[in-house]
Parts: structure tokens; C-alpha cells; sequence
């Protein structure tokens, strides 16, 4: 959205008014080429005038004030070049949706900060993984670091244990690593196998792990190999129906960077009013969309934030991004999860986005509106949909990773079998006597946001997708080097996990 479009919505909400789906429309398509606030100011003088004022002006109304204040020339219909020729008549409108919470950690939080709980916190996290790693056959031999270390020179052993220190010195790495009893040191000598010596260097720290090695001298082990969680290979389930998933996130509306013409093509997409003709046949299959956080920009969110805001108000944020999602049309499931910039604890896990502030969103239209993260069954495909903050500190952590592979860091999370495994850095992660965190099921479809960057791939059957962004760059970002990918819409057909790409930034 411009930053005059989006002044001149705030001068409507600030009069007390609403604007309606159409005129939201019209007035969108009118900001391309005028100026939009013109004509919104002259449209509340002249319902003060009025003796019955409405809640909401309509695209009529609008219209009717335009030709009074702008030329023949100036007045264009909404969105014409992208209206479709044919009668919308959408597959998915006659589909009685199919959705299932399986895991929404909202109401299960109850973190206070205590020493117990954090205790308990990583107590689960480690038994947890545990169990995941002895499912391997690989691992089913391993013993507690206590017997590791009672073994003679040199036997060979295998311990479950979580990473509390890693170090890179003169090529080798040395680990400190414990499990409930006790701990020890491990190394990766130089001499290694060279893969061995790349996977360790992908190891993170508070990772758990099943370490194959050698017993050393006193309470040194040296590495032979390292086993992780990780997902088995799977057949995805697919939905027995062509029914579609769109999967996007971090729109950041109230940024001055806010892409409101992309997004409004996004809309109109699903209205079956933009597109080519293949994209409108397929628009018409699409009955789920998914917001995996960063709804809006928020406020106060990283220094020097307040001036790229275009709305500096987090209530008249929420006001925005529900006149846009009011949009979406009914018969299509909204599903909502929180990112970093929402109204939400910024500790994971994250309850749903709070209704003290974000009201007219869920006022906007009917909503599934979850926790960060959340597992859901959308026509029987399992969807694990994760904001993705601590893609930052994997990225960081990990050599060849970047803002630009987040793809790669998505396996690395499922690897690990852990969403956000390094405690301490970027990532606030609250102190549960529960680790929501830890992946037990595996998902059909991973779908993460965060970075900016869309991007798709399959990791032992499981879909990955990032979602990108409806933001164009920051200066952050800039400083960063990240060049973004917004303005695209990952599409997923349920019945073939095949993914569908779709770029509204330029007109079709």
C-alpha cells in the first residue's frame, strides 16, 4: 500500500468510518494515478453534511465525489485491466472446508521465568529428542555419558547427549556435550572423515544429538560420526479432493514498504478478477489461505522503525489489514498464526495475536486465528506452519547458509527435529515446562516466513515452503545485503502437493 493510499485510509478510520470491500477497491485502483487522500478528505466533509452519517462508504459514494472533484479523464473504473471476461464460479465455494487444530499452543503457555522451569524446559526437550533418536535403529545401542565414560581406551560407544558449547580451534572442533547426569568433551579431530567434519560444523548449540565415537583419555570422546532425530522418509497424505492452499506471510502492513498494489492483485486473484486464464481456473480451487505472522509492521519493533512507518498507530494497523483480509472471500478458511511484528509475546512459543488490540480482525470476517507454531490438517494434509525468527540465528550459526537459501535452513530445523533449538541468541524462547518446539509429528507440508525469500523444496517427502514476504526491502535489509522476493504467493494443490508460484507484482 502507498503511503498516501494508506494516509488516506487513516483519515477515514480516524472520522470514525469504514470504507466497504468496492470502495476500498476503487479507491486502491484511483491511487495509481491520483491522489488519494483529495479525494477521502472531500468524502468525510460531505457525510458531516448529512443528518444520517453511515458506518461505511461505498463505492457509489466515492464515485459520486470524484466526479465532483476530479475530470472525466481522471475517473477510471477499479481495476479493469485485470477484470475477468468470464463468470467467476469457483470450484472450492461448493467444498465444505475440512480443517483440524492438532496442536495450538495459545492456551497451554504458562511460562513465569523460574529456575524449575527452565530446568524443565530443557529436561523435555532432551527427553523428547531422546526418544525420537532411539526410534533409529542406528541409535538403538547407545548408553548414558556415564557408562560412555567408564568403557576402556578406545572402545567404541554411542551417547544421547545435548550440545551446551561447541568451538572451532586450528581445525578441529571440540564439544562439550551432557545429558541428565552428566558431561563430557567430545572432539573432532582434524584427521576426521571430511564429512563427518562438515556435519559437525552444521551441529547447533542446545541441539541433541546421538554421538558415535571413540572413548579417550579421561572424560574425552572423539567423534567417529553423528547421528540426528531427523524425519524418516514419508509418503505425504494428499487430499482427496483438487482442492488448494495459498501459504503466505509477513505482509507488514503499516510500512511505508507495504506492497498494497501486489496485495490487492492477491485479493483480486481470489475474487477471480486478475490473472491469466490458467491462474483464474486455478484461483477458483484455492479454499484455504494461510498467514504464517507479520500481519502488520508493528511498532517499536527494531531501532529507527517509527520513521519507515506509513501508520504509526498499531490499532490503525489492525484496522488496515482487516479492510484488506475483509476482502478474501467468504467461502475460503483464514488461518492466522503470529510473527516477531505482531501483538503477541515475543517468546516462543506464541499465543494466537491478541483481540485487545488486533479487534477488528477478527471482526473483519470469520477466522482461525492460532498460535506460533501450529499444527493443522487441512483436508488431511498436516501442515506445520512456523513464523520462522530462528531461521535468523541458524542462518548465522551454519557456514553456506544464507537469507537467500532459507529452504536449507527449514531441513536443518527438520533434521534437528527442533524449530528453534539455539537458546540465548535472536530468538526469545520462553521457558516452558513443555518444549513446544520439538517436531514429534512430521509434517506433509512445513511452511515457514520470516526472511523475506520464496522459496520451495522437498525434504523426504515433506513440502517446504517459505513464503516470502509483501514487503519490498528495508533499509535493515539493505545493511543486511537481503534482497527480498515479495509480492509472491506460494499456491499448493492438496490433491498433488504440487506448488504454483505466483507473481503479483506486475499486472497479467
Amino acid at each position: 500500500m502507498s503511503e498516501k493510499l494508506q494516509k488516506a485510509v487513516s483519515n477515514v478510520i480516524a472520522a470514525g468510518y469504514q470504507l466497504d470491500k468496492e470502495a476500498f477497491d476503487f479507491l486502491g485502483t484511483l491511487s495509481q494515478t491520483e491522489d488519494p487522500i483529495k479525494l477521502t478528505e472531500e468524502a468525510v466533509k460531505k457525510i458531516e453534511t448529512l443528518s444520517e452519517k453511515p458506518l461505511f462508504i461505498g463505492k457509489e459514494f466515492l464515485e459520486e465525489i470524484a466526479k465532483e472533484t476530479l475530470t472525466k479523464k481522471e475517473l477510471l473504473p477499479p481495476l479493469t485491466i485485470t477484470e475477468a471476461k468470464k463468470a467467476f464460479q469457483p470450484f472450492a465455494k461448493d467444498i465444505e472446508a475440512d480443517v483440524k487444530v492438532i496442536e495450538d499452543p495459545t492456551d497451554k503457555i504458562s511460562s513465569t521465568g523460574s529456575l524449575g522451569e527452565y530446568l524443565e524446559y530443557f529436561q523435555d526437550r532432551f527427553k523428547k529428542l531422546r526418544r525420537l533418536l532411539r526410534q533409529r535403529i542406528d541409535v538403538k545401542d547407545a548408553v548414558s555419558i556415564a557408562e560412555a565414560l567408564k568403557a576402556s581406551a578406545n572402545s567404541k560407544i554411542k551417547v544421547i547427549a545435548i550440545i551446551t558449547e561447541k568451538r572451532e580451534i586450528k581445525g578441529k572442533i571440540i564439544l562439550k556435550v551432557e545429558d541428565l547426569e552428566t558431561s563430557a568433551a567430545v572432539l573432532v579431530s582434524p584427521n576426521t572423515n571430511p564429512e563427518v567434519m562438515e556435519k559437525a560444523r552444521t551441529l547447533l548449540l542446545d541441539q541433541v544429538v546421538c554421538v558415535s565415537a571413540f572413548k579417550g583419555r579421561d572424560n574425552l570422546l572423539i567423534a567417529e560420526d553423528f547421528v540426528l532425530p531427523d524425519i524418516p522418509q514419508k509418503t505425504p497424505q494428499k487430499a482427496q479432493l483438487p482442492v488448494y492452499a495459498a501459504l503466505i506471510s509477513d505482509l507488514h502492513v503499516g510500512s511505508n514498504t507495504f506492497m498494497h498494489k501486489a496485495f490487492n492483485h492477491f485479493l483480486l486473484w481470489l475474487n477471480g478478477k486478475f490473472g491469466n486464464e490458467t491462474q483464474r481456473n486455478m484461483v477458483g480451487h484455492v479454499k484455504y489461505v494461510v498467514i504464517a505472522g507479520d500481519l502488520v509492521d508493528g511498532i517499536g519493533v527494531y531501532p529507527g522503525q517509527r520513521k519507515e512507518l506509513a501508520i504509526k498507530d498499531i490499532y490503525k494497523q489492525y484496522q488496515v489489514a482487516a479492510a484488506l483480509l475483509e476482502q478474501i472471500p467468504d467461502y475460503i478458511e483464514l488461518i492466522i498464526i503470529p510473527g516477531n511484528h505482531d501483538v503477541s509475546r515475543k517468546a516462543l512459543p506464541q499465543p494466537a495475536i491478541s483481540r485487545d488490540y488486533a479487534e477488528p480482525i477478527y471482526e473483519a470476517r470469520r477466522i482461525r486465528s492460532l498460535g506460533n507454531p501450529a499444527t493443522i490438517s487441512l483436508h488431511g494434509v498436516e501442515l506445520l506452519t512456523y513464523h520462522g525468527r530462528s531461521l535468523d540465528d541458524v542462518i548465522a550459526a551454519v557456514p553456506n547458509l544464507s537469507f537467500h537459501t532459507p529452504e536449507k535452513a527449514m531441513r536443518l530445523l527438520l533434521q534437528g527435529r527442533h524449530l528453534a533449538p539455539i537458546y540465548g541468541e535472536r530468538t526469545p524462547i520462553a521457558s516452558e515446562t513443555r518444549d513446544f518446539m520439538v517436531v514429534e509429528r512430521v509434517p506433509d507440508i512445513f511452511q515457514a516466513g520470516h526472511v523475506h525469500v520464496e522459496k520451495c523444496d522437498t525434504y523426504r517427502g515433506v513440502l517446504l515452503v517459505n513464503s516470502g514476504a509483501w514487503q519490498t526491502q528495508t533499509q535493515y535489509q539493505e545493511k543486511m545485503r537481503l534482497n527480498p522476493t515479495p509480492g509472491i504467493a506460494p499456491i499448493v494443490n492438496l490433491q498433488t502437493m504440487r506448488v504454483t508460484s505466483i507473481d503479483f507484482t506486475t499486472p497479467t
